[in-house]
């Protein structure tokens, strides 16, 4: 059923209805099946950032589970079955294929979407068919409330304020040392994730004695970055904050490079972390920062790595590729724990019990993922974790980031 597209002018009044009647997990005997159903951005804007961090993970783990035989189920193994749709990186689209996952399709289990206002727009329904939503890329603030609003959603990426207080962190320190000086420049993309971090990033700035010399946003799908880039650079920024999306990221880091934009640091948003943007960047990449970061050495990051470039042509990327394979590795467990399709004890189990993943034994705090990186830096070809300091192969940050190298 892949390449089913929903008409982007559906509307949006009948979802009420179609929710009317609840989707009510298998609970008695085992399936021939185990459904699962995803609508996930394969066109639009958010096609890049899915189709590395979120595609090849839900592609993996479904052939490695049904290699092995699929979900333990009691005493038998049931392979999983896909229902797979594209919400072309449209909050409608996304809305109305969860709608047909859980009312239509009646999968057993729906996986997020990619991205922070996809995540946020599909909650709502989620939550009310009662489907357990492991929301592995989404930033949001209001992460904290909605785990407890949502009490079946589960929000893993932290949030803006995390990544804003990681980054004052490092940046603190190096301006009390003389390294930088105290002027940063801010852009933002006016989406979710864009809006969420600059909200996180302003405040945590000024607490650690930054003040913003410029502070904009953009629309979603901009194509041409230079004037943005040129109107930050007039003030002569000392640091400069991308809250960006992957195509913005490269149109950012390509034109400070070629119009010789040069702070002292250089800090952009999602696909910083991605294999590409090394590909795309080369030697220019040592120092500059965004949110994320791996563990390199952990020798569970090496055979994730490995499983996944064997599976997509591709490694993952430094932030939450290994994430959102966690977050599938999560509910596997939680599922075969319970023994049956029983969305509610799935949910339960996801609540409270210790789960052994890819990032280390993960144990969720009020549905939140507490533990993870919040700043990466590129040193020496790998995009190494930064903050927190307190984390197992935490990399001590490189600033002033060099100078860009001519190409």
């Amino acid at each position: 059923m892949t390449g089913f597209t929903i008409g982007r002018r559906a509307a949006l009044a009948g979802a009420a209805a179609c929710l009317a009647a609840p989707a009510i997990g298998r609970a008695q005997g085992t399936p021939a099946a185990v459904r699962i159903g995803y609508a996930i951005s394969k066109t639009g804007p958010n096609a890049g950032g899915a189709s590395i961090t979120t595609i090849p993970n839900y592609e993996l783990w479904v052939r490695e589970v049904n290699e092995a035989g699929g979900l333990r189920l009691g005493d038998r193994r049931v392979r999983i079955e896909v229902v797979e749709y594209d919400d072309r990186s449209i909050s409608e689209d996304a809305v109305r294929a969860v709608e047909r996952l859980v009312n239509q399709d009646r999968v057993d289990f729906v996986l997020p979407p990619w991205g922070t206002a996809l995540n946020l727009a599909v909650a709502p329904i989620l939550n009310r068919a009662g489907y357990p939503q492991l929301a592995a890329t989404a930033v949001t603030d209001r992460a904290p409330q909605l785990g407890q609003r949502w009490s079946n959603s589960f929000w893993l990426l932290g949030t803006g304020q995390d990544a804003g207080a990681g980054l004052a962190e490092v940046l603190g320190p190096a301006k009390q040392a003389g390294l930088i000086g105290d002027t940063v420049a801010l852009v933002s993309v006016a989406d979710g994730f864009g809006i969420e971090l600059a909200n996180g990033m302003r405040p945590a700035l000024q607490r650690a004695g930054f003040r913003l010399t410029y502070d904009r946003s953009y629309p979603v799908g901009t194509q041409d970055m230079a004037p943005i880039l040129a109107e930050a650079a007039r003030g002569n920024p000392e640091v400069f904050v991308a809250c960006s999306y992957p195509p913005d990221t490269l149109a950012i880091t390509e034109q400070a490079r070629v119009s010789g934009f040069n702070p002292k640091v250089f800090y952009t948003g999602v696909g910083t972390a991605f294999p590409l943007y090394k590909q795309r960047f080369g030697a220019n990449v040592e120092g500059v920062m965004g949110v994320g970061g791996v563990d390199a050495a952990s020798p569970r990051f090496q055979d994730y790595k490995r499983r996944h470039l064997a599976a997509s042509g591709r490694e993952p990327d430094r932030w939450a590729s290994s994430i959102v394979f966690a977050s599938l590795e999560m509910l596997q467990q939680a599922i075969e724990r319970v023994g049956r399709i029983d969305r509610a004890a799935v949910i339960r189990e996801l609540q409270t019990g210790s789960f052994d993943t890819v990032i280390g034994t993960v144990r969720l705090q009020n549905n939140l993922l507490t533990d993870t990186w919040v700043v990466g830096q590129w040193q020496d070809g790998e995009f190494y974790g930064v903050v927190p300091t307190r984390k197992q192969g935490a990399r001590q940050p490189i600033v002033p980031k060099p100078a860009w190298r001519p190409t």
